[in-house]
């Protein structure tokens, strides 16, 4: 008896919460310019680490930014991606910035971009790099 009263009150709060949502307007990003960063690199290069900063707020007094109303100018970014085997770092960065050029071409779009990119196997080595330092620091 229970039973049915916990599943009829389920079903319909989960109802009434499904047509809450489909009534409201669609979420606008706070930070439009990251999220395309983001879908495009994760189509592309499905990485197993995609790390995103923004540093915009680093470099909002310089000359070029005065007067820009956009928040998403500079950009660091950490890529550990398979896609980057046998490619030298120069190539790894050419593969980006082709996908990023619209984004780089807006008006107020991005401004710097500043690339970290790895293979996995790249990544493990520095990790282990990262481990022996600390381990003969100690």
């Amino acid at each position: 008896m229970l039973q049915r009263h916990v599943r009829a009150w389920t079903g319909k709060a989960t109802r009434q919460l499904s047509a809450m949502a489909s009534s409201q307007s669609p979420v606008t990003s706070n930070t439009p310019m990251e999220d395309a960063i983001r879908a495009k690199i994760t189509e592309a290069f499905q990485p197993s680490r995609l790390e995103i900063f923004n540093d915009s707020s680093k470099h909002a007094h310089h000359r070029p930014m005065i007067g820009s109303t956009s928040k998403e100018t500079h950009f660091r970014l950490v890529i550990t991606s398979e896609a980057f085997k046998s490619k030298m770092q120069p190539a790894r960065h050419r593969l980006v910035y082709q996908l990023l050029k619209d984004e780089m071409a807006q008006d107020g779009g991005i401004h710097a971009l500043q690339l970290r990119t790895m293979t996995p196997e790249e990544e493990q080595r520095q990790k282990e790099r990262e481990q022996q330092k600390e381990s003969s620091a100690a």
